[in-house]
């Protein structure tokens, strides 16, 4: 790789590599050292093309999210089954990976901007800015960056655009699937709201369990899907459908704490 090589906007990636690899190595305690992360379905990443990967996920904060993602396809890609031991798959990171950010965080700080080169597209929320809610046209700038980062590579977006559980899917993903046909691929995490604080930059609690799930791609009819189907599928897949809020029976809850216990076991 050239050192002056760059990605198509304009990032050299001889830079990115080395702030993956040097946010990698300080981040990955957080995975796997204060907290544990249990993950599934590391062989669904190995075997999706190189481009026009589309990732859906639940969102629970600004950071701390994407960063897993970060050490999970990587590792996955790597070679390793469902667990990021050894963070050494970052050496060779996967550099043509993105993620779909709002500008008004990522331009909040030193810090966001630094992560904002790692790989980030930022878009201009259409409905909330600087704490307030809003209304304005969808910026095409934005819909065409989305575009060239699925041409190149992955894109990891989080539908609801906020961190709040059980928001609405919003319908502009729906219409990025329809336009480009991407292989959409959901994500579900949990966990990381307990762990980080909203940000994600720092440790709220140690010893939590994190789960990161990931699903079969979601099988979709380009020609015939509408907007609203489309956006149903994903709350489903991303188990954010108003459904999902019913009440759980203590029995089940048992079960649940018996199996994250044992799960602890693991690492």
């Amino acid at each position: 790789m050239g050192l002056l090589k760059r990605n198509p906007f304009g990032h050299i990636l001889f830079l990115k590599k080395w702030l993956i690899r040097i946010a990698g190595s300080f981040t990955h305690k957080r995975y796997r050292g204060f907290n544990q992360m249990h993950i599934e379905g590391s062989e669904i990443i190995r075997a999706l093309p190189d481009t026009n990967v589309l990732f859906i996920s639940n969102h629970q904060t600004y950071f701390a999210d994407v960063v897993s993602m970060f050490h999970v396809f990587n590792a996955s890609l790597k070679g390793r089954e469902n667990n990021i031991k050894n963070v050494g798959y970052l050496w060779n990171p996967k550099m043509n990976m993105y993620y779909v950010a709002a500008k008004e965080t990522m331009q909040s700080g030193l810090l966001p901007k630094i992560l904002a080169y790692a790989g980030a597209i930022t878009v201009e929320r259409t409905w909330r800015a600087e704490g307030k809610d809003v209304k304005r046209e969808v910026n095409p700038n934005d819909t065409e960056n989305i575009k060239i980062a699925l041409e190149d590579g992955w894109v990891v977006t989080f539908p609801q655009g906020t961190t709040r559980s059980f928001k609405p899917v919003r319908k502009g993903t729906a219409h990025i699937i329809l336009q480009h046909k991407p292989i959409v691929v959901p994500i579900v995490i949990d966990g990381f709201r307990r762990s980080f604080d909203r940000k994600g930059l720092r440790i709220k609690k140690k010893g939590i369990l994190q789960s990161f799930v990931i699903k079969p791609p979601l099988e979709i009819d380009y020609e015939n899907d509408s907007v609203d189907s489309i956006v149903e599928k994903i709350e489903y897949a991303i188990e954010q459908h108003p459904s999902f809020l019913k009440v759980i029976p203590a029995d089940e809850l048992e079960e649940q704490a018996r199996l994250d216990k044992d799960r602890m076991w693991k690492y």
